[in-house]
């Protein structure tokens, strides 16, 4: 299949579009030198749905996106900026009693047993078949949407969850190490998931470069992304980004096997579908080493910690359930999931 180039942007700050005064107020100041003012102490941050909110979830990914690469025109002094630090702060507590209401309450499981307790949850799972859809009906475009949307994450695949690693000891440690090293290509800069991810993309006609399609992608995707860094980056939810990269793992490789059946399907071959069947291999020995040697591991030496394990990955599984539903509803009414 000839590929087609879409025409794109650059994904510097600058070139953003501000969804609401919040945005407005952090590209302005993040396309600026660093400075001591207070950030954006003046805006109201109440919003009723702040899972939904396009201004926030914008906002919250830019002042966490400095501590990855950031986008180009951000000044690097910004990382330690005490204001920026308080802002990003004040819109994480509004995010995560947003994902605290959405899981809402569950019952706690013993140490003993998370590993259990997180295999049902995935049987269990009752939200949008998004990849069955993928994998029988998607067109090319619809194809190029989705990865659109999950660039976000997978330019990045990892980081994230390797904000934990020396918040943990013993064996947990060296199990989310293990599961890591694979994600990062074994020493391979060329099997490195990111750039695999970056492959596919080219192979679809699209842009590889980090956040290229932010200004398109809707608050329920970025959504999913705020969770990996508000959780991984605190020590006090080790728990919860450890559940949540279980699940991630728990839940890839049924998926990522139909998302390479849909590409050969349109009729891709090896170099596009790479990503997808690495994950189907990788994934299938990485859930039970996630499962049980690493959640199951933390939560036996930290058993204060078996809860929050649980949270990480119900938060997950509600999140992609929104992000999901997004697109099959867009789809199914015949429009773009973008902005």
């Amino acid at each position: 299949m000839q590929t087609v180039t879409l025409k794109h942007s650059s994904p510097g700050i600058g070139n953003l579009t501000p969804r609401g005064p919040l945005s407005e107020a952090a590209i302005a100041r993040l396309s600026s030198p660093p400075d001591p003012a207070p950030f954006g102490a003046d805006i109201h941050l109440g919003t009723a749905s702040p899972l939904e909110d396009e201004d926030l979830q914008l906002s919250l990914y830019l002042l966490h996106e400095i501590d990855y690469r950031s986008l180009p025109g951000i000044d690097e002094g910004w990382e330690w900026q005490p204001a920026l630090i308080e802002l990003r702060n004040r819109l994480d507590d509004v995010f995560l009693a947003a994902v605290d209401a959405a899981v809402g309450p569950f019952a706690h499981v013993p140490p003993s047993e998370v590993a259990a307790e997180l295999f049902r949850l995935e049987r269990e799972d009752d939200g949008p078949a998004l990849s069955r859809f993928v994998e029988v009906h998607a067109d090319v475009d619809q194809f190029r949407e989705f990865m659109m949307h999950r660039s976000l994450y997978q330019r990045k695949e990892a980081d994230p969850h390797s904000w934990a690693i020396p918040r943990l000891a013993g064996p947990a440690k060296a199990a989310l190490v293990e599961v890591q090293a694979d994600e990062y290509g074994g020493g391979n800069p060329a099997r490195v998931h990111s750039e695999l991810f970056a492959n596919s993309m080219r192979e679809l006609g699209l842009d590889p470069r980090e956040n290229a399609y932010l200004d398109r992608i809707p608050a329920p995707t970025i959504a999913t992304v705020n969770l990996m860094s508000a959780l991984g980056k605190r020590r006090a939810r080790r728990g919860a980004i450890v559940g949540h990269l279980a699940m991630f793992e728990i839940t890839s490789a049924g998926p990522n096997r139909r998302y390479g059946n849909a590409l050969r399907r349109l009729g891709f071959g090896p170099a596009a579908t790479d990503f997808y069947d690495e994950h189907v291999e990788a994934d299938s020995v990485h859930e039970n080493i996630a499962a049980y040697d690493l959640a199951q591991a933390l939560a036996t030496a930290e058993p204060r910690l078996a809860a929050e394990v649980q949270f990480g990955a119900r938060a997950l599984l509600r999140l992609e359930a929104r992000f999901a539903a997004r697109l099959l509803d867009r789809w199914h009414e015949g429009r773009s999931s973008l902005l």
